[in-house]
């Protein structure tokens, strides 16, 4: 296969990478696609949680990579209080990424994008694009590189591009579990669990994804994982055993800039993850759709890699930002505060609010609706008078 020039080098072959190269082949692009593994989805880095809409902003319908489907959440305070959060419909699902992540590069395929695997990025000085592939070194003339290759982006290096503010780290496992309703999603909070953010188990086929994130520079995350397995409600339904870890970061907070040259970050590599959940593939999808469009243009002189930057940024930048703000408030807040904060979320007319405005994409809907609710005095005594300002 000659691959020695394209217009547009795709640096990663997940979500993001996946549509991005789709996008920039749709609209005429010489498109390669370059992943690292000798597989695509592995190895896994993420809770297998999708919402919806990310589902169907990755334009693929429900496929053999659905293995749960979720209505609803459970979420417990540090002092064990549950709140029942109901979803009118299915909210999300849990998937198996390796098929999820391959069906997505299918797509790309059929579009005329050409792929290679065991390909290692390594730098990219103007339009030359260094890999080691299979062992050899080799060059790619590229008129546009897109770096959709994770936290640790090398194309986020080798371009000279700013780092994300902020790497949670996190851990997971799968095993046995009993959940008292497997459509329900397990949230835990608390600083003994998971400081700084929360933990989780994510049940489906009898089994489940029991992880957690936490701050950087606490201890590790192994430490608090085997805390949250002495938590009363985990205990009493984790059987025992483990499969698939998981050890990885999310990365929070995109840097003042994504785009340099003729390079354009996406996805993870760019901090386009909700800062509220840590999920990437919603925002990471509906980003890579533009870099792919702005990339093939760009190559044609009828864009710069400028216009990505705007058009991002109008699309999910203000989302992004107020879910940041969210994530430091929530954050401060110590295990007597949080146990505040679940019993305010827990009253009557608060859960229908939740039920009627909650949106794991959006979440800031749901804030601004509290917000103009006649309990508002409450939440910005937990949040800070500044979080008022925010809306």
């Amino acid at each position: 296969m000659e691959y020695v020039k394209y217009d547009v080098v795709v640096v990663g072959a997940g979500p993001a990478g996946a549509m991005a190269s789709k996008y920039a082949a749709k609209n005429g692009a010489r498109t390669l696609l370059i992943e690292e593994h000798a597989s695509i989805g592995s190895p896994v880095q993420c809770t297998g949680l999708i919402s919806t809409p990310a589902l169907n902003e990755c334009e693929i319908g429900e496929g053999s990579f659905v293995l749960n489907k979720m209505k609803g959440a459970y979420v417990y305070a540090p002092d064990g209080t549950e709140l029942a959060v109901n979803g009118k419909e299915v909210m999300a699902y849990v998937i198996d990424r390796k098929i999820f992540d391959r069906a997505l590069v299918e797509k790309a395929l059929d579009c005329g994008v050409d792929i290679l695997m065991k390909t290692r990025f390594t730098s990219v000085v103007k339009n030359r694009v260094s890999v080691i592939s299979n062992g050899e070194r080799k060059e790619i003339q590229a008129g546009m590189v897109i770096g959709a290759d994770g936290l640790q982006s090398a194309v986020c290096r080798s371009a000279g591009l700013s780092k994300c503010d902020k790497f949670l780290g996190g851990m997971q496992f799968e095993a046995p579990y009993a959940p008292n309703d497997p459509e329900y999603v397990e949230i835990f909070t608390g600083n003994d669990v998971a400081p700084g953010f929360f933990a989780w188990a994510v049940p489906f086929n009898g089994m489940a994804r029991i992880g957690l994130a936490k701050n950087p520079g606490d201890k590790p995350a192994s430490y608090y994982l085997e805390k949250l397995l002495l938590h009363p409600v985990v205990a009493s339904r984790y059987q025992g055993s483990r499969t698939e870890h998981v050890v990885g970061g999310i990365p929070l907070g995109c840097p003042d800039k994504t785009v340099k040259d003729n390079v354009m970050l996406v996805g993870d590599a760019a901090g386009q993850v909700k800062p509220t959940s840590g999920g990437g593939i919603y925002m990471g999808a509906i980003c890579a759709k533009i870099a792919g469009e702005v990339a093939a243009k760009a190559v044609r002189g009828e864009a710069t890699v400028d216009e990505y930057e705007k058009r991002w940024r109008s699309a999910v930048g203000r989302e992004l930002s107020v879910g940041m703000m969210i994530h430091k408030s929530l954050g401060k807040l110590n295990d007597e505060n949080l146990n505040e904060f679940i019993a305010y979320l827990n009253q009557p007319e608060i859960r229908d609010v939740i039920t009627e405005y909650g949106d794991m994409d959006h979440p800031s809907v749901l804030f601004r609706k509290l917000l103009g609710g006649s309990q508002k005095k409450q939440l910005i005594r937990l949040f800070g008078v500044a979080f008022r300002t925010l809306f």
